[in-house]
């Protein structure tokens, strides 16, 4: 399955020591994205700050950075274009016939 998000993120709010220097002198910032079937403003990816494991651990609160939606997607199948997660049509299956008590073959 493949995807493409369009986010935004707030800089302002990026904590400066966060940043990691890399080998070849680039600057990093370690970030995470969540995708969520439940939409809000029109918006289901929300982007935070990565916390470590003893961030998580010390109960440190999420840093909310920006969000965006997703805005094409390929199924397993290899079918493609654009969809809202919270708008696709999930998939209906068929009623079981139930069974009735005089139709089952029980010992009790």
């Amino acid at each position: 399955m493949g995807a493409i998000i369009n986010a935004s993120i707030n800089i302002a709010k990026l904590p400066k020591e966060k940043f990691v220097a890399g080998k070849d002198g680039a600057v990093w910032y370690n970030f995470t994205i969540s995708i969520n079937d439940e939409t809000r403003y029109g918006n289901n990816v929300s982007v935070t700050d990565a916390r470590s494991k003893e961030e998580k651990d010390a109960g440190k609160q999420l840093n909310y950075l920006g969000n965006g939606k997703v805005v094409w997607i390929k199924d397993a199948q290899g079918t493609s274009g654009t969809i809202s997660l919270a708008e696709r049509e999930e998939k209906v299956e068929q009623a079981k016939p139930s069974l009735q008590v005089e139709d089952a073959d029980l010992p009790f």
